[in-house]
């Protein structure tokens, strides 16, 4: 059998997909799946901390991430990252309370 033969036959066997795959469907699904329970979760997270923080320090600060227990800060000067860093306990301990679902544990401060 030549080689053409033999590829005309393997596509023969190959499963074929039962309907097609609507991008916007695939990508509503991700959303729905993935982003919408996270932002349930980190949304009041965001919030809170906007109400912590007081004004000069909220101006030079803000989450970038939070994963595994951790909740990382941008922060634009080591000054603000120094003085966020001294009541970072009291932070996450606020944050424990009233944001249990996050799970924060940490928080690293991240200047740039």
């Amino acid at each position: 059998m030549r080689e053409s033969e033999q590829l005309l036959d393997s596509s023969r066997y190959r499963k074929k997909p039962d309907k097609p795959v609507v991008l916007g469907d695939t990508v509503r699904a991700i959303v729905e799946n993935l982003v919408s329970p996270r932002q349930a979760i980190f949304a009041p997270v965001a919030l809170l901390w906007n109400q912590l923080l007081p004004e000069e320090l909220r101006k030079h600060s803000k989450i970038s991430d939070i994963s595994d227990g951790q909740m990382k800060v941008q922060v634009d000067s080591p000054s603000h990252a120094y003085e966020l860093r001294l009541c970072s306990s009291e932070l996450i301990k606020k944050l424990q309370q009233q944001c249990p679902h996050a799970k924060i544990k940490k928080i690293k401060f991240v200047v740039g």
